[in-house]
């Protein structure tokens, strides 16, 4: 797999769609920050970190990421639209000045900085750029 974090945000998209209600990925830290960052700004219901059972004859058994999605009460999901920007063929880096505006500040685009991973507000309050990750709303 050449991008690991478009496969995230495909699978929830996903699940999404035929109205799941958890959903499980494989972990790495990345993935783990921008499920927290979901999590923060109230796109998703939860996440978790499911710890490796070890078991005798396995060869290796590795951490999961648990997460739980939200939808409102008609049964609509919390997430409309989740798009990966910067990809491994074309990577889309932004200055400070040039941060973008998702659906005029109701959606949020998760940027990677110096700082670590976060929301394109924060970044603006910070006064950094980076690279765009994904945009959702």
């Amino acid at each position: 797999m050449t991008d690991p974090i478009a496969d995230m945000l495909t699978r929830i998209r996903n699940a999404q769609a035929v109205k799941k209600d958890q959903l499980i990925l494989p972990m790495s830290k990345i993935k783990f920050q921008i499920a927290e960052i979901l999590e923060q700004e109230g796109w998703i219901e939860k996440v978790a970190v499911v710890k490796a059972k070890i078991k005798k004859n396995s060869n290796s058994i590795f951490d999961q990421i648990h997460i739980i999605l939200k939808y409102d009460k008609q049964g609509q999901p919390a997430i409309t639209s989740l798009k990966r920007i910067s990809k491994p063929g074309r990577r889309i880096y932004v200055a400070k000045d040039n941060l973008p505006r998702v659906l005029n500040n109701l959606g949020i685009a998760i940027i990677s900085t110096s700082g670590g991973l976060m929301t394109n507000k924060q970044a603006v309050k910070l006064g950094i750029g980076g690279e765009v990750i994904c945009e959702i709303y």
